[in-house]
């Protein structure tokens, strides 16, 4: 996974870039009707029920935008909430406030819709030893906030991108000649540019799961499709060898059902491409 300084790149960078898409030269709706000088408070006001995310997120938009603004947080990430909580007060120049809101409420509608579907998926999962996991279908641009909010929900996240992670799916399989060949030339690879990478290797059926076995040296395979018995079975040929991953269509009517075929993690892009925004607003006071 990617370090916590990458992470905090990733996140200055989504501030930064939100911020220009939003105000550019000058939110002149605010400029044009209050005073420089204008002192304001609002409140984060939820009119929906859930698990709260993007609290800490929205501090740092504060800070970037006017590091003035005083936040008074009462609702901390991952707490569940009801309609009427207010999350936290903002108080500072009134310009600012106005100018910061929109990424806020975006960023924590967003994020707390993610976190309590995630919450959910976690909640079916108790008292079982399986996981959820996230998947690289995020939105563009802000991949760092959603998968944040997943781990805010009890989650766990899958590789950040492209560059933390080997993961061999079909495609790359089909392209490099077969699974043995994929990945022969994956170690020769990563041995050639001495990266350290972990390698997921996604199987179709069982036949390819014991070529995966045969190749060895992965740290976890993707079970893709499987049904409850094949996936029983994979678990059973697996051992201890190396981790093991559903995925593939899996829902909340399902996913108790994988869990209990005994593998280490589910996967599901649901978790982030799937959600409705929390409903939230600022309120001056």
């Amino acid at each position: 996974m990617i370090s916590e300084e990458q992470f905090q790149n990733e996140l200055d960078l989504i501030i930064a870039n939100a911020v220009r898409e939003d105000v550019g030269d000058g939110d002149h709706s605010s400029l044009a009707c209050i005073p420089a000088s204008a002192k304001g408070k609002a409140k984060l006001l939820v009119k929906d029920e859930g698990i709260i995310a993007g609290v800490d997120f929205a501090k740092m938009v504060f800070n970037y935008v006017d590091s003035e603004l005083a936040v008074e947080v009462l609702i901390n990430d991952g707490e569940k909430v009801k309609y009427g909580d207010v999350v936290f007060y903002v108080e500072g120049s009134s310009q600012s406030i106005l100018k910061a809101e929109r990424l806020v409420l975006n960023a924590m509608q967003r994020m707390s819709a993610i976190a309590t579907k995630t919450q959910d998926f976690v909640s079916i999962l108790d008292g079982t030893d399986t996981k959820i996991l996230d998947t690289r279908k995020t939105t563009p641009g802000i991949r760092a906030l959603e998968k944040w909010a997943v781990k805010i929900g009890g989650g766990e996240n899958h590789r950040f991108a492209l560059y933390d992670m080997i993961m061999l799916k079909d495609n790359h399989i089909d392209f490099a000649g077969g699974i043995a060949k994929a990945i022969q030339k994956t170690k020769d690879y990563l041995a050639e540019k001495g990266k350290d990478l972990k390698i997921i290797v996604e199987a179709r059926d069982l036949n390819e799961v014991d070529e995966i076995l045969k190749a060895g040296g992965v740290y976890r395979i993707l079970l893709d499709n499987f049904d409850y018995d094949d996936t029983t079975e994979a678990v059973k040929r697996i051992g201890d060898q190396c981790l093991t991953e559903s995925s593939g269509g899996i829902t909340e009517d399902t996913i108790r059902r994988y869990a209990e075929c005994g593998v280490n993690y589910i996967s599901s892009g649901a978790l982030t491409h799937s959600v409705y925004n929390m409903d939230l607003s600022l309120k001056a006071v």
